[in-house]
Parts: structure tokens; sequence; C-alpha cells
């Protein structure tokens, strides 16, 4: 992180860019303050790009400023590893953490109050992602309402699960439920912004109601990934500098769960295309039959692809070693409008685990030889 991050200083500096520390706050739609320690500095603009971000969520729970209890930011600052952990919720994050304490031997419980890890994600990889959660002893305890936390060289998570009351103890509670918008005390009503509850109102351009102030990342309510709030950098500051006319495009973006096996999708899974009352058709293949998957001793997941049945892609759902790299040959697919055949045509080479996209789009035109033949 150190590294990326003196990179980045680096590239600023070489750019040409003046990095100012301080706590900003808007005082109209030209000027803003930055202050600094007891020191505060104007600055006058004529555009200006927010990009705040978020900060984790800290629900009303009584106890949660506890001892030994932290949120997902504060458990990266950690200089010793707790002996075991309490983790409420089992978002996406969450899991993350899971998995890893997991893998470095601490026990780990999962406290979450949806009747299943990772609402929104595919309920097959959810099911297989379930079985190496089980593997790895992490304890993950579903449609269950935390009322109360203890803090202290133990920590006593509460929780209500079908009507009794329970208890989970561990030496760290972590608390994953979610991130919160940081547009409190920057001055956004003196320029007039627009906001939607705590986020900031932005149009396909990236701009707020206000002609020169534009939004990006976290602060907009849109999909909060990483890579969105870059892609929405880069059109705000095309349409800011007047290089030319961007417009954010949010229909083919793919997601990245860092479990392992890694997790990633993109476009339609069968329970959103059911939803919506879309036709379609299914080619899946099982990662167990991967020869680099194998190589590597991870040989568990699947790849899975969503198509109408004439073969036009909808969505796809990995769950193998490095589903996050892979995931973008799909996304490309997708967003081309391309076709199964489009895949299936494309010469995957060999040993990858990439060959198990190959093989799903092989399995939908019903020629994957590389699989047991389906019984009829």
């Amino acid at each position: 992180v150190s590294k990326l991050r003196s990179g980045v200083a680096g590239l600023e500096k070489a750019h040409g860019v003046k990095v100012i520390p301080g706590f900003g706050r808007i005082k109209d739609a030209h000027t803003l303050s930055v202050t600094k320690d007891d020191a505060v500095e104007e600055f006058t603009f004529d555009k200006l790009i927010l990009a705040t971000g978020s900060s984790p969520a800290r629900p009303p729970i009584p106890g949660i400023d506890g001892q030994n209890i932290v949120t997902s930011d504060d458990i990266l600052s950690m200089t010793e590893l707790p002996e075991s952990f309490v983790i409420i919720g089992g978002g996406v994050i969450g899991i993350e953490f899971a998995t890893l304490f997991s893998t470095l031997g601490k026990p780990v419980t999962v406290i979450e109050m949806m009747p299943s890890i990772l609402p929104g994600v595919d309920a097959d990889l959810v099911r297989l992602l379930s079985r190496v959660l089980k593997k790895k002893k992490v304890s993950v305890i579903n449609n269950a309402k935390v009322t109360a936390i203890e803090g202290g060289e133990t920590v006593t998570v509460r929780y209500e699960l079908n009507g009794a009351e329970k208890t989970a103890e561990g030496a760290c509670c972590v608390v994953s439920v979610g991130r919160r918008a940081m547009t409190a005390d920057i001055g956004l009503d003196k320029a007039g912004i627009e906001m939607n509850r705590a986020f900031v109102v932005i149009d396909e351009h990236c701009r707020t109601n206000v002609e020169n102030i534009y939004a990006i990342g976290d602060i907009t309510g849109k999909i909060q990934l990483a890579h969105v709030a870059s892609a929405q950098g880069f059109v705000a500051a095309a349409n800011a500098c007047g290089v030319k006319d961007e417009v954010m495009d949010y229909s083919v973006v793919p997601s990245c769960i860092y479990t392992s096996p890694e997790i990633a999708f993109v476009g339609l899974s069968e329970d959103k295309a059911k939803a919506q009352g879309i036709e379609y058709s299914i080619g899946s293949f099982n990662v167990a039959g991967n020869g680099r998957a194998m190589i590597m001793g991870d040989a568990m997941g699947t790849a899975k692809l969503i198509a109408t049945p004439e073969g036009k892609l909808l969505g796809a759902q990995l769950m193998c070693p490095r589903a996050t790299d892979m995931i973008a040959e799909l996304a490309s697919v997708l967003k081309m409008g391309g076709t199964v055949e489009d895949i299936s045509g494309t010469i995957h080479a060999h040993p990858t685990v990439s060959e198990s996209v190959a093989e799903a789009a092989h399995d939908f035109e019903g020629l994957c030889c590389h699989a047991l033949p389906k019984k009829k």
C-alpha cells in the first residue's frame, strides 16, 4: 500500500498536480477553504470535482464504541492479529476478511442479518463459497439481528435468531455493514448542490446541478466500486476541462470479490434474468476439471455464462483462481454485444484457468468434451 501511495504521489508531482493537505469546505460556487491545524487558506476555482469518498458505516448498536470493536478500515492499521474474530456483516468486505483471517488460522464467526451471505450474488456461487468457508471453519450465522456488543479483552456480540437471544465471542469484533458517503460538513449547501439523502446527485456527465461542479465515486450513490469511481473521474475530468463530451455508461460493470477462490461477475445473473422476465440459457463448467487450477491446488469453482437462447451474452459468473482477472474478457464481450460463439471461437491458451470460460461456452453449445455428458 505504501509503495502504491508513494507511486501515485510521484505521478502527481511529475504531472504538475499540486496537493494541498487539509480539510476542504465549499464557501460558494467558486470558492473553497482549506483548514490545516489552525491555519485557513482560501482558493477560487473555475471547475471543482468532488471526490471525498466514503467511510465505514457505524450502525446505532449499543456498545459499538467499546474496546476491541473496529471497522473494516481500522483493521488495516493493526500491528498484531487478534486470536479470534466476530464479523458483523456478511457482505463483500466482511466475507473477504473472513476468508483472510481463517486462512491465517484464526477462528471466525460471521453474523449476517439477511437469509444468505453476499446478498445479490449468484446463488450458485454463494453455495460453493459457503462450502469453502465451512471447510475453513468459518461459522456463518444468517437471519441474525445484532442487538448489542460488549467490548473488552473478549468481545461479546448479542444477537437474535429465530426469536431467541444468542451470543458470539471473539478477541476482536469487526463491524462491516456497508459504507456511508463523506458529504457532511463540506459546505455542499453553500453552493446549492442537490442531494439525495447523503449522496450528491449527478447527471451522465458526472456534473451536479451546479454547472461548474462535478462529483465522482462513493458520494454519488452509484455503484460503490473503485473502478467505477476511476471511470467517473475520467469522465468528469474530460468534461470539466472541455477535452470532449464524455458520458458514463453503467451498463457493464464487473464486480470482484477477493475470497479464495476469487469471485467475479458481470451483467445479469439467473435471478436477475428471471426477475426481468428474460428468457435465457446457461453454459457452465466445473473448474475441478481445469488443468491449471489443479496445478495451483485450487480446483474448486465454476464458470457460468448466461445468454439468450440464440447465444447473445447476458452475463457471466466466475468462481476460480484469477477470476478477477478473467472477468475483463467477458465484460468486453458483453460491452460489444457479443455472443457465446465469440467466446467459444476464440482460442484460449493452455494451460490457463481462462480455458474454463471457453469450456462454459462449449457447454452452452452442447459441445463441451472436457466434462461428463449431461443426463437427458
